[in-house]
């Protein structure tokens, strides 16, 4: 799909933040009208009882440019013609692929993002100069990379021992002298139970192609604020496809709903201290989305090594790789030698 301008025939974008499909080359804009579409949840076991292929044996999506007409072959949803580089964007088709359900759209423009890479790069101790050069941010690609979203009302049996603090009196001897002193205890008593936790949206990302620790230093995600999917939204920026399948995302999101289950069996059990031994949880009304979040990714080239850094499409948070100055890191080691130098020079002389 591709979405000529009404002015001039050319193919529009989508502009972050301004809810318009606007033109690169005459500058016209053409407002998105609302749809009256919803967000929807969809039933897991459902899901996980329908025929499907795995997404690693799926095709590569074939674009054929309508404006210079070459073909693009590549498992991006959405990309740019490799001839004309104008935008183009793929129809998904669910009987391959889950469709995504909702998109966070871009609202952090090209000059924001520069603001957000400056005040990154002058944050940065030990930085090397050229750092600031990321700030200009040409090589920054806007690509909205696919997460997993679940739901689950949770009911947890769990045991575990409640510990009790007490306090005996010991005698000892300190330099000759017998002295007393309060040493606390503790008395562990067993304690089973059960708990129960709704959750709701719990994020997981759906690709392998960006380092999850990075992704997880973007959150929080302004989620309440996503919009039914929409392609016109990928108009002009890359898509990549999940390469996660949702059976995997599952466990994964599994994963970040333990340590808060484990939390409320501690609070049930009570008491000065707890021990968890056993936590089987049953996960009822699993209901799980596709969703697509806004990411802008740039590298940055440093003594022959690429960094890869990321920047959250909508509130601007940096997380990624970063070089550090070998010399500035001597000076400042240097630095520090010198006033510790310093310091013992005059402690000496005023002993004199």
């Amino acid at each position: 799909m591709q979405y000529p301008c009404a002015q001039c025939g050319a193919n529009v974008e989508y502009a972050p933040g301004a809810s318009v499909l606007k033109c690169p080359y005459c500058g016209h804009e053409t407002p998105l009208q609302t749809t009256g579409m919803r967000v929807r949840e969809h039933d897991f076991l459902t899901f996980a009882s329908l025929p499907r292929k795995p997404i690693a044996l799926l095709a590569k999506h074939v674009f054929v440019c309508r404006n210079c007409g070459a073909q693009t072959e590549t498992d991006q949803i959405s990309d740019r013609c490799r001839f004309c580089n104008a935008p183009v964007v793929a129809e998904v088709s669910p009987q391959d692929q889950v469709v995504p359900e909702a998109v966070l759209p871009f609202s952090l423009s090209k000059q924001q993002l520069r603001e957000s890479l400056g005040t990154w790069a002058k944050s940065r101790w030990f930085a090397p100069s050229g750092l600031k050069e990321v700030s200009e941010a040409e090589t920054a690609r806007s690509t909205y990379l696919p997460h997993w979203t679940y739901d689950s009302r949770t009911i947890t049996d769990y045991q575990g021992q409640r510990g009790e603090h007490y306090y005996v009196t010991e005698t000892y001897t300190e330099n000759g002298e017998q002295k007393s002193r309060q040493v606390q205890k503790t008395r562990w008593y067993h304690a089973q139970g059960r708990v129960f936790r709704d959750f709701d949206d719990v994020l997981v990302t759906g690709t392998t192609k960006v380092t999850a620790k990075h992704l997880d230093a973007l959150e929080p995600w302004p989620l309440p604020e996503s919009q039914p999917y929409r392609p016109e939204f990928l108009a002009g920026h890359d898509t990549l496809r999940y390469d996660v399948e949702p059976e995997q995302g599952l466990e994964n999101a599994k994963g970040k709903m333990r340590p808060v289950i484990e939390q409320d069996c501690r609070e049930d059990i009570g008491g000065d201290e707890q021990r968890v031994e056993q936590m089987h949880t049953q996960y009822n009304d699993v209901t799980f989305k596709l969703m697509l979040l806004p990411v802008w990714i740039a590298c940055y080239l440093y003594a022959g090594k690429t960094y890869n850094i990321q920047v959250n499409g909508m509130t601007g948070e940096v997380a990624g790789e970063r070089p550090y100055s070998a010399f500035k890191i001597a000076m400042a080691i240097v630095g520090a030698l010198a006033v510790i130098a310093v310091i013992i020079t005059i402690f000496a002389l005023s002993k004199h």
